[in-house]
């Protein structure tokens, strides 16, 4: 990222192949919306190479997080809440075996539970437990200390649990 905040661009495409799946992946647990996910994703590395400059030698993912957070909640802030964009996703069964059938509805119920969390909990865990962000780089990100988010994401899980079992 240092070559490209100096103008080398096309380091960036270096930097989009190692890290556009990361953070799609992010904002689709976060949207559950593939095409606002794509929107975002893309717009977060255009964002990336417009504010090259503001990059400071810190940790890239970090960065590139702190970008992509910024802009989902700009996204979002003026949209419908949490349980409307719920409705909006269409769900189609298809004949399959019972059990595949059964993970699907623990998926479901799961998803559910992670909606009813509010957002910078939700945040935390999809960067925690689907994403296998460190403590200490979610604490980057987040502008926080790691113990600090060791105990958000601590309850963060518990809230989750909590909405999951009542969704059971």
């Amino acid at each position: 990222m240092i070559l490209v905040s100096n103008g080398n661009l096309d380091m960036m495409s270096v930097l989009f192949d190692r890290y556009h799946v990361r953070i799609y992946n992010f904002l689709l647990k976060m949207t559950r919306d593939r095409d606002v996910s794509q929107d975002i994703t893309q717009e977060v590395f255009y964002k990336a190479i417009k504010y090259r400059t503001s990059y400071k030698k810190g940790k890239f993912s970090s960065w590139i997080y702190t970008i992509a957070r910024n802009i989902f909640s700009d996204h979002y802030q003026s949209k419908k809440t949490a349980a409307q964009r719920l409705d909006e996703v269409e769900y189609k069964t298809k004949t399959e075996d019972i059990s595949t059938i059964e993970k699907d509805e623990v998926a479901e119920q799961l998803h559910q539970a992670l909606e009813q969390l509010n957002t910078s909990d939700r945040e935390l865990v999809i960067m925690n437990r689907y994403q296998g962000i460190k403590y200490q780089e979610i604490a980057e990100i987040v502008g926080s200390t790691e113990g600090a988010v060791k105990t958000r994401v601590h309850r963060a899980i518990n809230k989750l649990k909590d909405h999951y079992l009542q969704n059971i």
